[in-house]
């Protein structure tokens, strides 16, 4: 008896018709046929009654089917089983960033994910949040962090590092400074230094001014926050950031959270599916690496 056999008796079962079976499994049907009679040979018992049309059970074919397709299930387990662990010995992975990330817990998971299984060649690819996130989807990049508008970005699974407010930060002498309160209205009377299109964070400025019809004059961007700031520190307009990051700032910037941008920038971990060991695998180093760093900074 062979696998072979059984996947073409459970075949036949289920379309009841010998010509639709040999089409789903891509052989002649008169290769079913002659398989499905070596098989009742070596089990002494007919599986099919053939007198009608329509292909139907026997009392021993009825009987037989259930264990047919334990089996099936059975080897196509081991397949897996074996599969995963080959692809976490010499597997491949792409690991996406989102540019201008400073934050070192990526690094650290790749890192242990590296010495539990230094056979899988890792790539680290950097590019704007939406992109990544369509590399995502394509099946080019395996997992990426990514800055986003929205918990789970459509299509994809998702987890959540950080939420944050949108924050301006301004020099001291800058007349927001002086304020207690700063709108969105209040914002658009100046220029605005910011993130480019396709990342997180300018996505939700962008939502944010759409939703009250505000058009703000984007004079300077930057993918790093260290640029935004740098700028913003020069007088050369309002920086856009999140709350950690303008922390980091604070003896250069004065930083007022944005009350009408309720909405928050998040920073997540996307991935489509986690049916790839490999992926699976630097998921459980991710969390664990995020974990300690957020308990960390809170």
């Amino acid at each position: 008896m062979e696998l072979r056999q059984l996947e073409y008796f459970v075949a036949v079962a289920e379309e009841q018709n010998f010509t639709r079976a040999a089409e789903r499994v891509h052989i002649s049907q008169s290769g079913v046929s002659a398989q499905i009679r070596q098989l009742e040979r070596e089990l002494g018992a007919e599986l099919f009654d053939r007198s009608a049309r329509t292909v139907t059970l026997t009392v021993a074919g009825k009987a037989a089917l259930e264990h047919a397709r334990a089996a099936l299930a059975a080897a196509g387990a081991v397949g897996q089983a074996v599969g995963e662990v080959t692809d976490l010995i010499r597997g491949r992975l792409t690991v996406g960033m989102v540019i201008g990330c400073t934050l070192t817990p990526l690094f650290e998971a790749l890192a242990e994910f590296h010495q539990a299984h230094p056979g899988v060649e890792i790539s680290l690819l950097e590019d704007s949040s939406d992109r990544l996130a369509e590399g995502v989807r394509t099946g080019a990049v395996d997992l990426a962090l990514i800055g986003t508008a929205t918990a789970t970005p459509d299509g994809l699974d998702a987890l959540t590092i950080i939420s944050e407010r949108l924050i301006a930060a301004v020099p001291g002498g800058h007349p927001l400074a002086k304020q207690r309160r700063v709108t969105l209205r209040d914002l658009i009377a100046y220029p605005i230094v910011c993130m480019p299109l396709g990342t997180g964070l300018r996505a939700v400025f962008d939502q944010a001014c759409a939703a009250q019809s505000l058009q703000p004059s984007i004079a300077l961007q930057a993918s790093a926050a260290d640029a935004i700031a740098d700028l913003a520190a020069r007088g050369l307009g309002v920086a856009i950031l999140s709350n950690s990051m303008a922390a980091s700032y604070r003896d250069r910037l004065t930083a007022r959270t944005i009350d009408d941008v309720e909405t928050p920038a998040l920073l997540a971990l996307i991935w489509k599916s986690a049916h790839n060991p490999s992926v699976r695998e630097l998921l459980v180093h991710s969390r664990q690496a995020f974990t300690d760093f957020v308990g960390v900074h809170q």
